[in-house]
């Protein structure tokens, strides 16, 4: 068959370990066989952010501005341990952070649903993508620990004006943290969180905890509301979607009760905590996609998981490996898709819609990695390693292809 063309490239970024390794496997037997890759190229493995002072990461992110859309393989982000296992000259920060802050873009977690891995919860039959906040709160703040004494919040505006309110009258040891967020950040987390809505035509539901949090969460609950009533009401009317507010414990227990085919945006820490806990839900992290949405519409596609350390470990000592690619398989394929659609090449959404199937068909016919073997009631299974499984899909695909 010919090879597909694609019109306009995609910024594709390395990475690190054992899913570096199977980038490139995937590239060779999944994708060059198919299409004509044009890619723009970016190195993110730990050595190269080393040799390049972590500017080749800033650079990566600016491409993904120029081109519109990328696919990132996991990478390391160093502690202390990988300073001294690579010579590092500082302990970078995470690439994922540095990318999301240049986007000034949002994370949007789905589950890879198959039928031989069952969800958790029965009621759950369609994926729940997790919409995080990918900026302030905890993650930004400021701790201090304290002894007896009195704590205070002050601000001091740019005319020297102060205003101070108190935190606590300590009458001995204890600890506080200061958190702070930017409305312009908060108003691109909605305007990114909309927009992947109607995209995927899915309802929208956002969650905080304004009954408690009268003026930080009620700012996230206002700029939401304000933002939907006057740039997407009827957007979200014409493609019969629905947006709403509720409190997250609240949230919780509809998501529980739900049958799942809904996009649930989350502030920063509370989308950390319930993308794992829906990814763990449905079965496995490694089946878990995540794409960074900008609200100026640039999107960069990547697996959930990260570099899976112990399985290239096995691997440079000749030792066989299982481990699972689907994540990895399927950010290619949603970035492939994407810029399928801003080009209007419809053999290159093609082609990755039946790339998708053909690794869920694959699955289904009881070919899967040993993580998906041990939690699947699946009755004939054959246990594949890491380079096996792709022959595998290959194989599926192209039955369905040709």
């Amino acid at each position: 068959m010919e090879k597909i063309k694609m019109k306009t490239p995609l910024v594709e970024m390395d990475g690190d370990e054992m899913t570096r390794v199977l980038w490139r496997e995937i590239k060779s037997i999944l994708l060059e066989p198919f299409i004509e890759l044009n890619t723009k190229y970016y190195d993110l493995g730990l050595l190269n952010r080393d040799i390049t002072n972590d500017e080749v990461t800033k650079e990566a992110a600016l491409a993904i501005k120029k081109y519109g859309v990328g696919v990132k393989c996991a990478t390391i982000t160093p502690n202390k341990d990988r300073v001294k296992e690579y010579n590092l000259k500082e302990m970078y920060k995470s690439p994922n952070g540095t990318i999301r802050a240049i986007l000034d873009g949002t994370v949007f977690r789905a589950p890879i649903i198959t039928k031989v891995v069952e969800a958790y919860i029965k009621t759950w039959k369609k994926p729940i993508t997790i919409a995080r906040h990918a900026y302030g709160d905890i993650y930004k703040d400021v701790e201090m620990k304290v002894s007896k004494g009195k704590c205070e919040l002050l601000f001091t505006d740019e005319n020297g004006n102060e205003e101070r309110k108190l935190i606590h009258n300590f009458d001995g040891d204890g600890v506080v943290l200061g958190m702070h967020n930017l409305n312009n950040s908060i108003e691109s987390f909605a305007r990114s969180s909309f927009n992947y809505a109607l995209d995927t035509k899915q309802d929208l539901w956002f969650s905080s905890k304004d009954t408690i949090s009268k003026l930080y969460d009620h700012t996230f609950k206002d700029i939401f509301n304000d933002i939907f009533e006057k740039e997407y009401k009827e957007k979200f009317e014409k493609e019969n979607i629905e947006y709403f507010y509720t409190l997250i414990d609240d949230a919780v227990a509809r998501v529980i009760k739900s049958e799942g085919g809904m996009i649930w945006a989350c502030k920063n820490y509370d989308g950390d905590v319930m993308s794992d806990m829906i990814a763990t839900a449905f079965g496995s992290l490694a089946m878990m996609t995540s794409v960074l949405v900008s609200p100026d519409g640039n999107f960069e596609y990547e697996a959930a998981h990260g570099t899976v350390q112990r399985h290239y470990y096995k691997h440079l000592k000749g030792e066989e490996t299982s481990t699972n690619s689907v994540a990895t398989i399927f950010a290619w394929t949603g970035a492939l898709r994407k810029r399928g659609e801003l080009d209007s090449n419809k053999e290159l959404i093609n082609f990755s819609n039946s790339l998708e199937d053909a690794v869920i068909e694959t699955i289904e016919k009881g070919f899967m990695t040993k993580d998906l073997a041990l939690i699947s009631n699946f009755e004939n299974i054959k246990v594949r390693n890491s380079f096996e499984f792709l022959e595998d899909v290959k194989n599926t695909l192209l039955d369905k292809i040709l």
